[in-house]
């Protein structure tokens, strides 16, 4: 493991300095990776954001076919990250969290899609949660602290994290989702695990658990109790990881002339590590900002003017966010300039009514099944596209279908085969405390503990 990192050093020049990171409120709040990554969040409510995106080397990304997703995980990754952790061991950390696929696969002329649910719980997230658990693994391994998580999911979060978590000596996980908004699946994902992992269910929005994720980490007396850390992608750690396939898929076209990757969006953590990628130097021609009826964003870039609003419930309700957090660090990447963010990133809004028109289409059409995330993203490909014809869009999708069991089968009148990780969960017992969105009462219930 030692040759190859070396191997992999010699072969690309990467830029080796420490990563810094700034809190979003306050530029002079500047701290170490370790810190950024066990504390989540900055004092003053902001977000840690990397204060120097390198370019990496222009040989890389042109000799890009030559390398594997583990070794374009572990080159990326160094670029960020740079002397922090030693090369043999940030290698290991990247080569034990990203040992799974993420295929590109061709729909129509123009539009592919990129397959990131072929991980442990079926859903991009694997990349972010597995590479967080391996790095907070060895940023505590020396056992002098117990680390406490909590993780606001709107579906796939909590699942991800609770696989990637799972029985991580020193770690303790809790999930907060909010009742009857995730799907039956995504709930025995989060709920069924048992020993680090506890869930708890909330009478509330996605945005209401993750308010009672900020609040506690921001509270005196559960921070005195608890060394808090997040699984959230406001965790930069998440991102981190997030940025790699977008190198992986690059990778797999054949035509990589005006390339734009189309990104069901919901707390717009994926999209925040597109635009991370693009200042890396990955030729991305725009980031396309795809959501449902939670339309805050597609706005802002219409208007100029943001504002967050109560999130609506519809059935790609993994973007069921309404104040996406990581719109800050977009914020900060671009200095606040509107006309620059407009000219990087273009958004648009669906209906689930067009969301599952598309779904049957796309299926009859193309003979593929796409999730309710992944067919707002081939929607907002399709949009794009009369603008630019001549452009490629790649869009994500974000999680297998058979997670969202209900709503695929009934719009495409069909069975699913259900993969056998997920249909294991059917006969496991729910075990989650209920909660209201009262801040007092999650504070009452973490001190009980």
């Amino acid at each position: 493991m030692i040759f190859l990192s070396r191997e992999l050093t010699r072969r690309v020049r990467i830029n080796f300095n420490d990563m810094q990171l700034y809190s979003t409120n306050n530029s002079n709040n500047v701290v170490d990776l370790r810190t950024a990554v066990l504390k989540s969040l900055p004092e003053d409510k902001g977000l840690f954001m990397p204060k120097k995106i390198r370019g990496l080397d222009p040989r890389f990304i042109k000799n890009i076919g030559a390398y594997s997703f583990e070794e374009i995980a572990f080159h990326v990754s160094a670029n960020l990250i740079g002397e922090y952790i030693p090369a043999a061991e940030l290698y290991s950390i990247v080569s034990k969290a990203i040992n799974f696929p993420a295929p590109v696969k061709r729909i129509t002329g123009n539009i592919s899609t990129l397959e990131l649910f072929h991980g442990p719980s079926l859903a991009f997230k694997d990349f972010g949660a597995r590479f967080m658990a391996e790095l907070m693994s060895y940023f505590t391994r020396k056992g002098e602290e117990k680390i406490t998580i909590l993780v606001a999911t709107s579906g796939d979060t909590g699942g991800a994290v609770a696989a990637g978590f799972y029985d991580t000596p020193g770690i303790e996980v809790i999930i907060l989702y909010p009742s009857g908004r995730v799907s039956a699946l995504q709930e025995k994902q989060l709920t069924t695990l048992g020993k680090n992992i506890s869930a708890v269910e909330v009478a509330g929005s996605f945005d209401d658990c993750q308010a009672l994720v900020k609040s506690a980490f921001l509270d005196p007396e559960l921070n005195k109790k608890y060394n808090l850390s997040s699984a959230n992608s406001i965790n930069i750690a998440r991102l981190i990881p997030q940025s790699f396939y977008y190198f992986e898929a690059y990778k797999q076209l054949e035509d990589k002339t005006s390339v734009s990757f189309c990104v069901p969006s919901g707390n717009f953590g994926n999209l925040t590590a597109g635009l991370f990628v693009k200042k890396m130097g990955l030729p991305i021609k725009h980031l396309i900002a795809a959501t449902n009826k939670n339309d805050v964003v597609p706005r802002y870039l219409e208007s100029g003017h943001y504002t967050p609003v109560e999130s609506y419930t519809t059935i790609s309700n993994a973007m069921d966010v309404g104040a996406p957090s990581n719109f800050s660090r977009i914020l900060e990447l671009y200095q606040k300039d509107w006309k620059a963010i407009t000219k990087d990133i273009i958004g648009y809004s669906f209906s689930d009514e067009q969301t599952r028109a598309c779904m049957l289409r796309v299926h009859r059409d193309h003979n593929y099944i796409c999730d309710p995330h992944g067919a707002v993203g081939f929607l907002a490909s399709e949009e794009y596209l009369k603008k630019y014809p001549n452009g490629h869009v790649v869009f994500l999708e974000t999680a297998h279908p058979a997670k969202f069991l209900d709503v695929v089968e009934a719009c495409l009148e069909t069975k699913l085969t259900v993969p056998p990780r997920l249909a294991a969960l059917a006969d496991k017992t729910k075990k989650a405390d209920k909660l209201s969105s009262a801040f007092s009462e999650f504070k009452s219930f973490l001190l009980s503990r």
